[in-house]
């Protein structure tokens, strides 16, 4: 059973940097699609950040050009520098793989605010 244990969230002032890190178990960084998502309070979870076995990135318009995602295999975790936070990047953050389904993790509550 392939699990997710986000982390590196927190309180941030508009404009400041967090490194989020998603850790898994197994071998499903290094052979699977990585995923972040995000959900904001009274919506549902959308699309942050894509990351490929091989290395492509994909990123939703939102977060392009501020968010940047990356993959350690030997540690088996996925992570998401995000850079000129807004406060409307306030969600709870989750990673998953695709190819699944695979159960979803705790998250990371990010909350952007002065």
């Amino acid at each position: 059973q392939v699990q997710f244990v986000e982390s590196g969230g927190g309180l941030v002032q508009p404009g400041g940097s967090l490194r989020l890190s998603c850790a898994a178990s197994g071998s499903v960084v290094s052979s699977n699609a990585i995923g972040w998502y995000r959900q904001a309070p009274a919506k549902q979870r959308a699309f942050v950040a894509l990351i490929t076995s091989g290395g492509t990135t994909t990123y939703a318009d939102s977060v392009k050009g501020r968010f940047t995602i990356s993959r350690d295999n030997a540690k088996n975790t996925v992570y998401l520098q995000m850079s000129s936070l807004k406060p409307e990047d306030t969600a709870v953050y989750y990673c998953n793989a695709l190819g699944g389904p695979f159960s979803w993790g705790q998250g990371t509550q990010v909350t952007v605010s002065l």
